[in-house]
């Protein structure tokens, strides 16, 4: 008995330790894979409509219509970016995923900001094209949490192509089609208290 239980032991020993060998392998292998790939680069990205980081109220869809959309800007992006792409979601939703409020791609790659109440229309003048938010709504929608304050992620993306996605594409089409393709990002975090 006490030989079995000790190749038992022994088998049981060398089974770990293979699996501690292939995780340690996979996990070096992963961080070269890691520093092969070009870092992305930040961009800052900031809104004169908020105060703080506060959320104006003119920007929820509680108390005016849909809401407007804040005034967005950013600092400039690494060169060969072809277009930006720019997402919206409330983090705390109580849906138990991120609730999307804004998708907008396509944006030219010489824009620098997106004024105040952005029309809700599938492409503007300049080409930029908005996706369907979670209301599956064209455009911006702002902020209603039922209660507690919400952080809603702003996310500005610098992408090395176009997307080339029809008006309306959801923010899961958006992400998919920017995989590969992200050259820099910026994020601003608002809060919003209804």
């Amino acid at each position: 008995m006490k030989f079995l239980m000790g190749n038992a032991n022994r088998r049981l020993y060398l089974r770990l330790r293979a699996g501690f060998l292939f995780a340690l392998g996979a996990t070096l292998i992963g961080c070269n894979h890691a520093a092969s790939q070009p870092p992305v680069v930040s961009l800052e990205l900031k809104s004169s409509s908020f105060s703080g980081d506060m959320i104006p109220k003119t920007s929820s869809s509680c108390d005016s219509q849909d809401g407007a959309s804040p005034e967005l800007s950013w600092t400039a992006p690494p060169s060969g970016t072809q277009s930006f792409a720019l997402v919206v979601f409330d983090k705390d939703s109580p849906f138990g995923f991120k609730f999307t409020h804004w998708v907008l791609y396509d944006i030219p790659p010489d824009k620098r900001e997106l004024l105040e109440n952005t029309p809700k229309q599938d492409q503007l003048p300049d080409g930029s094209r908005q996706g369907k938010n979670d209301y599956d709504r064209i455009g911006y929608v702002g902020p209603c949490p039922p209660k507690g304050t919400h952080h809603y992620v702003f996310t500005v993306y610098a992408l090395d192509t176009k997307l080339n996605l029809p008006p309306g594409a959801s923010k899961k089409q958006v992400v998919k089609a920017m995989n590969g393709h992200v050259l820099a990002s910026g994020e601003l975090v608002g809060r919003f208290q209804h």
